[in-house]
């Protein structure tokens, strides 16, 4: 419990609707939220339990019938070995339904009218998450990047420095960079541009200063006022790709 306190929880989507995977996504992820799609509700009985404290919402709209859904959430509730929060969305506001997943089911994270529209709905959302303590006491998460999905370069005293990143997080990244530079501790890097996966980015970077383990690799930290809004949606929605693509890669 003490360790999802600091961590925070991850955030798992049951066959969102499009509203949810296009827009309110993003605006958790730069929220600092960890966010994660499923589609396919058999797999993720097993992911939950094998992340135990993960808050789910589950689109009730899709795929099972509405009994089906009932029967399939009361197994999840009532299972000794998963621990986990559940929340409900539909387009359906019959009042009964809500009553039955709200006063009899006890879904701890509601149910998430979607008819109210986005903007509504994902202020639902985050009031959910934060009752549910869903970031934890971190600023941000780290997202670990595939091999050769991004690179950075930028110019520093007539050398061009490359690298690859090997994490990101909304704060900044890990990069190994393909030759040791000469490179004082809270030395700014001007202009970093960030190739994200077919995506472009451009940012001021401070120099944190090697990780531990290698001189080669750094972190480095995004100076917040050097980034152009459409950098920061880039930066983000790649983040969004490499978490989905580390809970696709999970064989279950």
């Amino acid at each position: 419990m003490e360790q999802q306190k600091l961590e925070g929880r991850k955030v798992f989507f049951l066959y969102p609707h499009s509203v949810i995977q296009d827009a309110m996504v993003d605006e958790l992820i730069m929220s600092g939220y960890e966010i994660y799609i499923l589609r396919d509700h058999k797999r993720a009985r097993t992911l939950i339990k094998r992340f135990p404290g993960s808050i789910m919402f589950i689109n009730i709209d899709e795929r099972l019938e509405e009994k089906e859904w009932e029967a399939y959430i009361t197994e999840i509730q009532e299972d000794p070995d998963t621990e986990v929060r559940l929340g409900i969305m539909s387009y359906n506001n019959d009042r009964e339904l809500m009553q039955k997943y709200l006063m009899e089911l006890l879904v701890p994270c509601g149910y998430i009218q979607l008819k109210l529209g986005a903007k509504e709905s994902t202020q639902i959302i985050f009031t959910a998450l934060l009752a549910n303590e869903a970031k934890g006491r971190r600023q941000c998460f780290r997202a670990v990047v595939e091999e050769g999905l991004a690179t950075m370069n930028c110019k520093k005293g007539g050398e061009i420095i490359e690298g690859k990143l090997l994490d990101i997080s909304s704060a900044g990244f890990a990069v190994r960079v393909s030759k040791l530079y000469e490179l004082r501790q809270n030395s700014q890097l001007k202009g970093v541009q960030l190739k994200l996966h077919g995506s472009l980015a451009m940012a001021d970077m401070v120099f944190m200063g090697p990780r531990f383990d290698s001189q080669y690799i750094w972190i480095l930290l995004f100076d917040p006022k050097s980034i152009a809004d459409n950098s920061k949606l880039a930066i983000h929605r790649f983040i969004k790709q490499c978490l989905q693509a580390s809970i696709d890669a999970i064989k279950v």
